[in-house]
Formats: structure tokens, C-alpha cells, sequence
């Protein structure tokens, strides 16, 4: 295949809902190859991605299992040679809450759910992505999908925070390695701003006994002053294009 011809390859999870389906949505252009990875399979993407002109791949997979998810990647990116693809993006934006609450009451089972999603599996799948592409000499990214949280403590919310400090951390390591491969990827871990989701909600609706931040978000709401998941998903994604993607390790679209 020609460089010319060649899709540019995104390989997204967390995409069924949010800012995930956002940015699965937008996405979809002429000469865009689609990875979707997913706990649940959106039945109206293929429709959009056959209007667009766009190839799609959807799997429904469970990331608290992702050693084998990220088997999966490496395998299926290693059935394309190094020149298929004009280039290749990771974007790690799958993440759950664990129940809201101070940590002394928390569930392990809970908290482990929240880290192998939020913090195990975006290192797995990275691993899996930049070692499968590693003789592809075409540009690649990493793109993690951060919080503030994962920048400032709050009450109640250790296991988020935790998952998302790590995923800061780990992307400078990453970073850091990378620089000293020639043929190196590019990484960020990037923080969306506040955004109107599922997650959102599970803020506002918290026992605010056991959140004692909880009446914040509700101010952020009523203020008018969360993004929507469609303009957070165009903020993600223009960051992911600029030209000094990676400069910063660890980045916040609202520095832009």
C-alpha cells in the first residue's frame, strides 16, 4: 500500500459512551482506520463509518483483563506490516469511579476494578502498541486520557485519583524511554477538563456525607461550566494533531 493510500490507524477504548463515543464519532473520516475496544459494541457506528468512508473494527472486551486484551492488540497489529498504515495512535481513554467514599470503606474488589482499568490496563496496551509498532517508521502516539484529579487529592476519591496519578507518572517514564529509541513514539498524558458524563453524574448524585466535595460539581453545573463530550472530544483530538504532541509529557487542554 502507498504511503499516499495509506489509512492512519486510531486505536481507541472506552468508546460505547461519553466522550469516548465522541471522539469514536469525530474520528470517522476518509482515510481513517478505527480500533474500537470496548466493554459494549455500538450498534451505530458501523452506519456512520460506512457514510464517512472510514474503516471500523469493534471488540467487546473486559480491560480488567488486560494482559489478554493487550495480547490481542499485539497480535493483531503484527498481521500488518510496517507500511499499511501512515500512521498510528493509542488512546487510552477507558476509566471508571469506584464507589464513592473514604477509603477505609472501600470494597477491594471495587478499588481492584477501578486500577486495572484506570492504571493496569492503559500500561498493558501501551506496552502491547509500542512493541508491536516498533519497526513501523511512521509516526506513533500514545494519547492518555488524564484528569485533575489525577493532580489533586480529594476526599473520597482515592482510587480515581491513584489510577490517574499513575497514568501521569507512568506516561513521563514512558516518555523517558521512548527519547532514547530513534524511532521512538511520541506520548501525553492529557488532562480533558471538566466534562457533562456518566461520571459527572455519579459526582452529584454521591452521598454527601460521604463526598464532601460533592456540592463543587453540583456548582459546576448549575454555572453552566462542564464541556460537552463533543467539544471535549475536538479539544482531545486537536491536541492529539499539533505539531509538538509530546513536547509535555503531561499536559491540560484548558493550557492550550
Amino acid at each position: 500500500m502507498s504511503s499516499s493510500s495509506a489509512p492512519h490507524l486510531f486505536i481507541l477504548t472506552g468508546a460505547s459512551r461519553g466522550m469516548g463515543l465522541a471522539m469514536a464519532e469525530q474520528l470517522l473520516e476518509p482515510g481513517h482506520a478505527l480500533l474500537c475496544i470496548s466493554r459494549g459494541i455500538s450498534e451505530a457506528l458501523p452506519t456512520r463509518a460506512d457514510a464517512a468512508g472510514a474503516q471500523l473494527t469493534q471488540w467487546s472486551a473486559d480491560l480488567t483483563e488486560g494482559a489478554a486484551v493487550s495480547a490481542r492488540l499485539e497480535e493483531w497489529l503484527a498481521a500488518y506490516g510496517p507500511n499499511h498504515f501512515a500512521s498510528a495512535s493509542l488512546i487510552n481513554n477507558a476509566g471508571v469511579i469506584p464507589t464513592i467514599g473514604p477509603l477505609r470503606e472501600a470494597d477491594a474488589k471495587d478499588l481492584a476494578f477501578a486500577l486495572r482499568v484506570g492504571l493496569e490496563a492503559p500500561m498493558q496496551l501501551s506496552a502491547a502498541f509500542l512493541r508491536a509498532t516498533r519497526g513501523w517508521h511512521v509516526p506513533r502516539k500514545v494519547l492518555n486520557i488524564s484528569s485533575g484529579l489525577g493532580r489533586r487529592a480529594m476526599a473520597s476519591q482515592a482510587g480515581y485519583c491513584a489510577a490517574k496519578a499513575g497514568m501521569d507518572h507512568f506516561t513521563r517514564c514512558l516518555a523517558l524511554d521512548e527519547a532514547q529509541d530513534a524511532n521512538g513514539a511520541k506520548v501525553c498524558s492529557l488532562a480533558p477538563g471538566v466534562i457533562d458524563t456518566d461520571m459527572q453524574r455519579q459526582l452529584r448524585g454521591a452521598n454527601a456525607e460521604a463526598f464532601p466535595d460533592r456540592g463543587n460539581f453540583e456548582r459546576l453545573k448549575s454555572a453552566g461550566q462542564l464541556s460537552s463530550p463533543e467539544e471535549a472530544a475536538r479539544r482531545v483530538l486537536a491536541w492529539l494533531q499539533r505539531p509538538d504532541f509530546g513536547a509535555e509529557p503531561v499536559a491540560d487542554v484548558r493550557d492550550a
